[in-house]
């Protein structure tokens, strides 16, 4: 609608008529009609003089009145600390991870609050992603180019042989995480020589980090305990106990544990324990202020971590969790729901801090999986694994500190691979990931089905194995071969957990090389990959460790010097070297001195090809 009519002719900005600047002076009523006071001419005379006698006042003033302010305020051109939008001062960014200039260039190096996750893939190779992706965009009708949360995040690669072995175990994989350094095989943060090191979560815990473990597996386990402990060989989990709850040199250095391994922190005098003695674990650590949860309701009770007490060890399982196909959320955490509640909970501890957290997050089962050359159970347990680091990245993006995320394997399990030649003649280039989806529980829960099986008879056995077990694999072509070994496990009282595995394995054609470890190289993932540049390509593991400890800015090497003044063969680090190899020697009933396995090189083939296998 036009506006024209109605606005009156435009004057320039600050123009006024003389009669409106006369009224301005004089307080006198103008008359719109030309009548004016008497004297227009004295101040039409007048009028600049006066305006720029009266500006010339004004300014002085000011002027006289700011350098007065200024003296008697000397520091407030200086901003407040902390201040939001203080002039002088940029604006703090949202997200922290975004790389910025930093605001002082006096300020130290890595003064800056920060959190760090690490995760590690326990066994995964870069096949079990092949594996992986392929079956989920089977099962959920993806498109071809569809890929995991990991993908998204891949940076480099790591070899992971150990001090002795080209093929590393977890615990000298774990070992090279935490302490940035080399080992042999079953050694928890202890070194070739006997002496324990540092490790990157005691260090950060002396820094004034909160820190934390959340597993899968036993939280005694080989990667767990190379966190928090030093013993000389793995299975010492009674000793790993004992110092995880802060019978330890340093003390109580963990805040938070969640996972399975309930029964290494009970007496033997009690049903479930697997303790060797009758300390009580529990007790002894409700003394000292840890608070204990053993069930679902008591996970369900912290809240996913918006409701811990610290220091906090939620044990969820006897041993080790169930695998991910067989676990049911109204009676097991996932792994994903404890890492969520885990970061939350020390998020909020450490809310008023200027120091953060470190949390290792381990998707332990994937491993057991491969040992078992299961893959209908590893392939869940990567689904898991990778849903967990989704949930990791999502709260990054929610925090207000620099936080980074972390995730390698220790190694790979089992010679994964997405083909198998069945038969002499040449090979179909293919694998069926309907077989897994078919597949409703891990071979583990089978084999324990069939074992509680209270018939012994091979009649009733068989009977029972044709209609009630094999329906549950979707089984329909078994042969005759295939449920006599399965009859023979059972009436025998031996596991027919490989039985399964390969029934599933064979008919999807997945292949395996190993019920053991191999020395493939494993992937580096990292999110935000920019904070990340130095392990981007490839890398010993041990560079991981060194980066761990980097990046929090923390002692390690103080805390081995820490560690060894109690001598270098103390008992707290459990039974000496020696004396655990000549145990094992003998344990393993076989040919050759395990001695023969220098700390610092390789060991040599010795010609013999077919000895037992050895778990």
């Amino acid at each position: 609608m036009p506006t024209d009519r109605v606005l009156s002719p435009a004057r320039r900005s600050g123009e006024i008529g003389d009669e409106q600047e006369e009224a301005l002076l004089t307080g006198q009523h103008v008359d719109r009609k030309g009548q004016t006071g008497r004297g227009r001419g004295f101040f039409t005379r007048w009028k600049n003089p006066i305006i720029v006698t009266w500006a010339a006042i004004a300014t002085i003033i000011i002027l006289v009145f700011g350098v007065l302010y200024v003296r008697s305020h000397p520091n407030d051109d200086k901003p407040t600390p902390g201040a939001p939008n203080t002039p002088n001062t940029p604006n703090t960014p949202k997200n922290p991870n975004t790389p910025n200039t930093p605001n002082d260039p006096k300020a130290p190096k890595n003064n800056k609050k920060r959190n760090l996750i690490f995760m590690v893939s326990d066994g995964m190779g870069p096949a079990s992603l092949s594996l992986t992706r392929s079956f989920r965009q089977f099962t959920e009708n993806l498109p071809i180019d569809d890929i995991l949360t990991l993908d998204k995040h891949f940076i480099g690669s790591s070899r992971t042989r150990s001090s002795n072995s080209l093929v590393t175990d977890s615990a000298a994989g774990a070992t090279a995480f935490s302490c940035g350094l080399k080992s042999y095989n079953g050694a928890i943060s202890i070194l070739p020589d006997g002496n324990p090191c540092g490790t990157v979560l005691e260090a950060a815990k002396a820094a004034g980090y909160m820190t934390g473990l959340v597993v899968t597996t036993s939280i005694t386990d080989a990667t767990p305990a190379c966190f928090n402990s030093h013993v000389n060989m793995r299975w010492e989990q009674d000793r790993i106990a004992e110092q995880q709850i802060g019978d330890h040199p340093l003390g109580r250095v963990t805040d938070l544990m969640f996972g399975g391994g309930l029964c290494h922190f009970m007496p033997n005098t009690s049903i479930g324990s697997c303790r060797g003695d009758d300390r009580d674990l529990i007790k002894e650590a409700r003394k000292s202020g840890w608070q204990f949860a053993y069930t679902i309701d008591g996970f369900k009770y912290l809240r996913m971590g918006k409701f811990v007490k610290f220091p906090i060890m939620g044990l969820w399982a006897p041993a080790d969790i169930p695998y991910d196909i067989d676990r049911k959320d109204t009676e097991y955490p996932s792994l994903a729901a404890m890492a969520e509640t885990a970061i939350t909970a020390l998020e909020l501890e450490t809310r008023n801090s200027d120091k953060g957290f470190f949390l290792m997050i381990e998707g332990s089962r994937i491993d057991h999986a491969g040992h078992g050359n299961d893959p209908a159970a590893q392939v869940r347990e990567v689904r898991a694994y990778d849903k967990t680091f989704e949930v990791v990245r999502r709260k990054i993006d929610e925090m207000e500190t620099e936080t980074i995320v972390i995730s390698t394997s220790d190694h790979e399990t089992g010679g994964l691979s997405t083909a198998r030649q069945l038969h002499e003649t040449y090979p179909d280039y293919l694998w069926y990931p309907s077989v897994l989806a078919n597949a409703s529980h891990s071979s583990e829960y089978m084999a324990k089905l069939l074992a509680d099986f209270p018939e012994r008879g091979k009649m009733k056995v068989t009977e029972y194995i044709k209609d009630e077990l094999l329906p549950l694999q979707k089984i329909t072509d078994a042969d005759d071969e295939e449920v006599a070994k399965l009859v023979k496990a059972k009436t025998d009282g031996l596991s027919s957990a490989y039985v399964w595995a390969d029934m599933i394995s064979r008919r999807a054609q997945i292949g395996w090389s190993t019920h053991g470890h191999s020395a493939v190289d494993v992937n580096i993932y990292a999110y935000p990959p920019e904070a990340a540049k130095k392990l981007w390509g490839n890398h010993e593991n041990t560079e991981i460790g060194e980066f761990l400890r980097n990046y929090l800015d923390v002692d390690v090497d103080a805390i081995t010097k820490k560690l060894r003044e109690g001598g270098t063969h103390a008992k707290w680090m459990g039974k000496e070297l020696d004396e655990i190899l000549e145990e094992k020697e003998k344990s393993m009933g076989v040919g050759g001195k395990t001695g023969e396995v220098t700390v610092n090189g390789l060991d040599s083939y010795h010609g013999v090809h077919k000895r037992a296998c050895m778990h």
